[in-house]
Formats: structure tokens, sequence, C-alpha cells
């Protein structure tokens, strides 16, 4: 399963294999410029820094002015929310409301998973009961065919399983093989499974046509009889068997997609109730103090009418460095927490194509969530084992709603892994819609000449000079920094 491309891919080199992105750089003081995992602006604009801190006022209302000011008042209303984490201290207050609630969130999610988990391995167990199932009713087939050479090798079989299940075998001393060991009927098992009467009417008059002594002939009709009679009557009750696992089958399948859809909701909220592990290692958050870090990263965009393939981008971000303040309110008599504190704002504008907004985002959000995207290789195989026969037994039970089905020209194996692998790998893949990370398409964007592109790569930075100036401007007017 793709879920994107890594760091080090992605700032590597093209000549080495990566993407040739180079890394921005930011003075942390004076004549110290440190590199940062944000690509190098290549927009009309380098980058603006702003540290804003206040102990007063809540730093919420400098993210959603930002956010307003883009959509309403800047002419740039796509916008995409790229990194929004959150990392408390140990021995904080809200550490311990987020650990509860996460809590929660993961009870729940591990019983639907654990629920998923054995309906999975007992639908195995279905399939192969209808396998078995399968393997008999050839047997009731072919004996009832014409052709002799067909029909006699799977009478002798059925008859094999009649003396062994029913009778018993040899240790039953009413059985074929008891009366031919213990009573001295020793042609009776020859004669047994050489005459292969096709119904019950049919038995006397075969065996009345045998040249042998009546008792004989007596005990191999009783046993004929017995056997035709059970032959008719099983075959019935197999079918019918058939037809409820399948049904079943139907049932179990649909439970298992019903789970998976209830647990979906879960799966999210826990993604987003984790804390940020890379930054409770930082010398800004103290585990004995109240303290929290929020980093949340948005993504505007535009694109001038004339351009087909290129971008206006401006990425701001907002690294929060705070000390929640519980205060009461008197709406629901409940007390919430005011995040106070120091926050880094920045702006970093950007010319680029789909294809480079698309590896930006597989970039951002691949390293935290890569090991969840892949599943223990002996599961897989087991269920792509699984998938003819399961796809199969679901149509015939009238299951129309099979993700991935097979179209005209689609190769096998590539239905089976898209089909039937989706959803038991679904709870994994739900990472992937939480957080979506996929390669840029390489096929599909417009192919413009040098020429062309050199006028659309003006274009942009023409248009997206002023957005950015405006808002980097108005934001520090609204927030009462020095301006000129």
């Amino acid at each position: 399963m793709d879920v994107g491309i890594s760091t080090t891919q992605y700032f590597k080199p093209k000549n080495e294999g990566g993407l040739g992105y180079e890394r921005d750089e930011i003075e942390t003081a004076i004549n110290q410029m440190q590199k940062v995992d944000w690509p190098k602006p290549n927009g009309p604009m380098p980058t603006r820094r702003l540290v804003y801190e206040s102990f007063q006022k809540s730093i919420e209302a400098c993210y959603f002015w930002s956010l307003n000011h883009w959509r309403y008042d800047q002419g740039m209303p796509v916008i995409e929310k790229i990194t929004d984490t959150f990392a408390a201290s140990e021995h904080s207050s809200f550490f311990g409301v987020q650990q509860q609630r996460l809590g929660l969130q993961q009870d729940k999610v591990s019983q639907f998973l654990a629920t998923i988990g054995k309906m999975v391995k007992e639908m195995f167990q279905v399939v192969r009961e209808v396998r078995i199932i399968d393997e008999r009713l050839k047997y009731y087939e072919d004996s009832d065919s014409p052709n002799e050479h067909i029909a006699a090798p799977a009478d002798i079989t059925l008859k094999g399983i009649f003396i062994d299940l029913v009778e018993g075998g040899s240790k039953n001393p009413s059985s074929v093989y008891g009366m031919a060991a213990q009573l001295q009927f020793t042609t009776l098992p020859d004669l047994f499974f050489m005459i292969h009467p096709r119904t019950s009417r049919e038995v006397g008059p075969v065996v009345e046509k045998l040249d042998f002594n009546r008792k004989v002939k007596e005990v191999l009709m009783r046993k004929l009889y017995s056997y035709v009679r059970w032959k008719e009557e099983t075959h019935k009750e197999m079918i019918t068997r058939r037809s409820f696992t399948i049904k079943y089958l139907r049932q179990h399948f649909a439970s298992i997609r019903l789970y998976i859809t209830w647990a979906k909701p879960y799966l999210k909220n826990c993604a987003r109730l984790a804390t940020e592990e890379s930054k409770i290692s930082t010398p800004d958050l103290i585990a004995a103090f109240e303290g929290s870090m929020v980093e949340i990263e948005i993504l505007t965009k535009m694109k001038p009418k004339q351009n087909k393939k290129y971008f206006g981008v401006c990425i701001q971000t907002f690294e929060y460095r705070t000390r929640p303040s519980l205060s009461y309110q008197q709406e629901g008599y409940q007390r919430g927490p005011i995040h106070v504190g120091e926050t880094k704002i920045a702006w970093r504008s950007y010319v680029w194509t789909q294809k480079d907004i698309d590896n930006y985002k597989a970039m951002r959000n691949h390293e935290d969530y890569e090991l969840l995207a892949y599943v223990d290789d002996s599961v897989k195989a087991a269920m792509e084992a699984l998938g003819e026969d399961l796809e199969r037994y679901l149509k015939e039970a009238g299951e129309t709603n099979i993700p991935g089905q097979a179209k005209p020209g689609e190769k096998k194996e590539a239905h089976l892994a898209k089909s039937f692998l989706e959803p038991f790998m679904a709870p994994f893949k739900i990472f992937s819609d939480i957080f979506p990370a996929k390669h840029g398409k390489k096929d599909g964007e417009e192919k413009l000449s040098y020429a062309e592109e050199e006028a659309e790569k003006k274009a942009v930075k023409a248009e997206l000079k002023l957005p950015v100036w405006n808002h980097h401007k108005n934001f520090k007017k609204e927030f009462r920094f020095f301006t000129w």
C-alpha cells in the first residue's frame, strides 16, 4: 500500500533517486542559520516569520484569524490542513484529559478489531466447510452420470464412506466387512462394491438376477437398499446444507464489513488524540511543568485563469508552546483549557505543480504511519488463496456489493488484491484515509514548452505576491506588531 515518500527521499538529489527539493533555512539567532524540514521557497517572497507571545489572550485567535483572512479577504478559498499534531507534558492536566479520552477510544476500537479478527478466522472455517460439501456433492453428481467409467468410481467412493461412517467399518459385526469376517459372508463385500443400482427400486430386480444362494442375496439386498436410501437422502441434505451455509457466509461477510465501518471513526479519533512523540523529547516541554505543544500547518493555493499547470501555493505554519489555563465557563458549567503562550508563525510561498503539492503532502504524512501500512504476508497470502472461492460463493448467494469485482480484461491477481483483501485490510488502510499520502500522478499533467512554463511561473508569482504580502502585513496590524 502506497503511504507516501520519506523526508530523506524528498530532499535527496535527483541524480541519487530523490525528488531534488532543497531545504529551507531559518535564522535561529544572529548569523546562525539552521536547516528545517520545509522546501526552500521558490515563490515571489522569501520565508516570513513572526513570534507572538501573550499570556492574556487565547492564541487560537491567531489561527482562526489567518484562516478567515485567507478564505474571505485574500481570495484563496482552497485551504488544506496538512499537519495537526499535539503533545502535552506528562504531569499536566491536559495530558490526563487527553489520555482518558484516548483510552476510551482505544478500548472501543480494540473490541471492534478483535471481533473483526475473530470473524475473519471463522470465515476461513465456513469457506472450508463449503469446499468439503462441494467435494462430497461431486461424488453424488458423478455417481448419477450415464458414463459408467465416471459413475462406478464415484459410487464405490460413496459406498466406502457409507461403510466407514454409517455402519462403523469392520468393528461392527453387522456391517458389510463385519459380516464377511465374522459370519462367513466372504463374497458380500465384492458383490456390494460391484453392483451399482441407480435407485432404491432397482435394488430388488438387480439382486434377483444374481446366481447366489437366497441368504447371500437377502443380505446383499438389505445392504444395497440401505446404501441407496442413504445416498438419496444425504444428497438432498447436502444440497440444503450447502444453500444454508452459503447464505450464512454472505451474512458473515456483511457483518465483517459492518464492524469495519463501525471501527473506522474510532481509529480516526485514536490517531488524532495520539501524542506527537517527536515533541515530547524537545527541551521546550518538561514533564513536571504544565505545558503543551501544538503544530498546525495549512496549505493555500490559487491558479491564474490562463495557467494550465502551475499553482501559487502558500504554506503557513503555527508552532505553539502553550500553558493550558483551565477557566470556568458559565455555559454548560464546565471548565475548559485556554491555550496561552508563545506562537511561531511562518509564511512560505511556492510555484508548484499538482504533482509537487501531492509529493509534499506525502512527505509530511509519511514517517509516523508507515508501519501501519503493512499487513503480515502470511495473512495476505491466505486471503489471496481464499479469494476465488469466496467470490464465487458470495455471488452464488446473491451478494452484489462485492468491492473491486473483476472487469473485462483485468488481471486476476490485481482483482483479488483489490476485491477481497480490501475489506479485511481496511483497518490498516483507514490510516491512509485519515492521513492521505499518495504520490502525484506521473501522467496527466499538461506538457508545456519551456517558454510556456516560464510564462506560467511568472504569472503565478505576480498574482501570489500580493495576497501573501497582505496576509503577513495585516496579521502584524491585527496583533499589534510594529509595521511600516
